[in-house]
């Protein structure tokens, strides 16, 4: 109860202190390329149950049709204006708005498109007990999903085999052991790391850093376009 209610006051407060910066954005989405202001995309929420995210568009228009879920650096899909809101993460202000529907809360996982939900084994069910989240562990360890996979072929295989596991980790480990106060440490953490990028909270420094991830992706490659492979 007390999860939901900092949810709805927060995101509503959220929502007009950044009004400005949200007309701001829209209207710079809208003139920049063709389509709408937001990505619609349907994500699998609670119990697997199917939703709607308000994202500020970054991509152009049927971008899902064209390539798959994941979203390198140099994805030739991403706009002008979406490479800046996504580098600082703008684009994700306005699941504020499912936030305060109940579609979402502040900290859970990160939701994933419906496909995916449906294809999870035991492991990755158990992330659904809980509302998806606009931050968590993994947003904070992995900020920079793009820069990770950058330049790699298939983005999604990289990220399925080398992002995935370790992301999954970090969100059972958030089922595991969340709590109200540590809800708002992830919040702070998540405000630190857009300011400090190469920050990293003691409870993350097990995991692989930026270099690691990129290291395993490019071996990854490499083991791809050996011959016979």
């Amino acid at each position: 109860m007390l999860k939901r209610l900092f949810d709805i006051t927060a995101s509503t407060i959220g929502l007009i202190l950044f009004s400005p910066l949200l007309l701001a954005i829209a209207v710079w989405v809208k003139l920049d390329s063709r389509g709408p202001v937001f990505y619609r995309g349907e994500r699998g929420g609670r119990d697997g149950k199917p939703f709607r995210i308000f994202k500020f568009r970054s991509m152009v228009t049927d971008a899902d049709k064209i390539g798959g879920p994941s979203t390198s650096d140099d994805d030739p899909r991403v706009t002008r204006s979406g490479r800046f809101i996504r580098s600082l993460k703008l684009d994700e202000l306005t699941q504020l708005i499912n936030v305060v529907l109940g579609h979402m809360s502040l900290v859970g996982p990160r939701p994933e498109v419906v496909w995916k939900v449906r294809n999870y084994d035991d492991q990755g069910r158990k992330t659904l007990v809980n509302r998806p989240g606009i931050t968590d562990w993994a947003s904070i360890w992995n900020s920079d999903e793009g820069g990770v996979l950058a330049g790699v072929p298939d983005a999604d295989e990289a990220y399925d085999k080398v992002i995935y596991p370790y992301k999954l980790k970090l969100q059972l480990y958030y089922i595991q052991t969340c709590s109200f106060w540590g809800d708002i440490k992830i919040i702070l953490y998540t405000l630190l790391k857009i300011v400090r990028k190469g920050w990293i909270p003691k409870e993350l420094k097990d995991y692989p850093t930026f270099e690691q991830l990129r290291d395993e992706v490019q071996k990854l490659v490499a083991e791809k376009e050996k011959p016979g492979n």
